[in-house]
């Protein structure tokens, strides 16, 4: 559990005053790569937490060792929980967890902290094969801080076709999509999503937010998501699989794949998007062990077309 983890970072930095990542690694039982991805997060989230390098170094916290959470600043407290609460699937031990932090942490700062926890979704997957590193966009920082303070904002935007506009935004959350950011808000036209590194200005207003009270920001972005999947693949193949042969669809469509119910001999129904007909049958070809497509049509015809052509090139 990340949150756990990262506050149990937190408090081995204020005992120690200097801790190496295999130290850490061995406190919390995680291995060396997972403890140093920690303080790195820590860090870029903006708790004081610096590295040392060379013979005798580490990780240190500027200004000394603090025995508990109540020697954080408001602004750490902030920090600590945008980088513990980002979770799309956050589990109900990780949001006790939270819950437990927030009530360890001094009475003005609870109410920023838990607005930061619920300001981020981590969401890993990227889309396609869009993985590719990068830093985090100019404007990052400024939408995070209106996010958790609730209160709207004048974002300078240009949109995909390269219009530009400004518009008064109430921002609800961000999402961390691979490594791509989005900012998800409320404008005139109803909730709106924006790519962050898109944003030509932000400038805060003292105007509040206007959330709806039922919104959360995982259930928003997944329906965000879906439409965004269904819009990309909107070609839909229809398949009936063996049962041992779902875990192989789950890892090669991800998203992609929906799983129906049982048919009576014993295989399941399944549906996988595609953006057309030819590449989706491409994709599909090599599963032919675990997978009968039943439609539609031109999906099949490929694939026919696809199975004589390889046995007359292996025949």
């Amino acid at each position: 559990m990340r949150a756990d983890r990262l506050v149990a970072t937190l408090l081995l930095l204020q005992q120690r005053r200097q801790v190496t990542a295999a130290e850490v690694a061995r406190e919390l039982e995680v291995s060396e790569r997972t403890a140093r991805r920690d303080l790195d997060a820590l860090a870029t989230a903006g708790v004081p937490v610096y590295s040392v390098q060379g013979r005798g170094g580490g990780w240190r916290l500027v200004g000394g060792a603090r025995t508990d959470l109540s020697g954080l600043t408001s602004g750490e407290a902030r920090a600590l929980f945008l980088v513990a609460g980002p979770a799309a699937d956050a589990t109900p031990a990780v949001r006790a967890a939270l819950r437990k932090l927030v009530r360890a942490l001094p009475e003005p700062f609870r109410e920023q902290a838990e607005a930061a926890a619920a300001s981020v979704v981590t969401d890993p997957q990227p889309w396609g094969s869009d993985g590719t590193r990068r830093p985090p966009p100019p404007f990052l920082d400024v939408l995070q801080e209106s996010v958790v303070r609730g209160v709207q904002v004048r974002l300078g935007y240009v949109d995909g076709s390269g219009a530009t506009s400004t518009r008064t935004v109430h921002p609800w959350g961000l999402v961390a999509k691979g490594p791509t950011w989005y900012l998800v808000g409320g404008t005139g036209a109803g909730r709106r999503t924006f790519r962050v590194d898109r944003v030509s200005s932000v400038d805060p207003t003292d105007d509040p937010v206007d959330r709806p009270e039922d919104f959360d920001l995982a259930a928003s972005w997944r329906e965000i998501a879906d439409e965004v999947h269904r819009r990309r693949t909107p070609l839909e193949a229809r398949a009936l699989c063996v049962p041992h042969g779902l875990p192989i669809l789950r890892r090669g469509f991800g998203g992609r794949l929906e799983v129906g119910g049982p048919t009576p001999d014993g295989r399941v129904e399944v549906v996988v998007r595609g953006r057309d007909a030819s590449v989706l049958a491409g994709e599909l070809a090599g599963l032919v062990e675990w997978v009968e497509v039943t439609g539609p049509p031109e999906v099949r015809e490929h694939l026919a077309a696809t199975g004589r052509a390889i046995v007359e090139r292996y025949r």
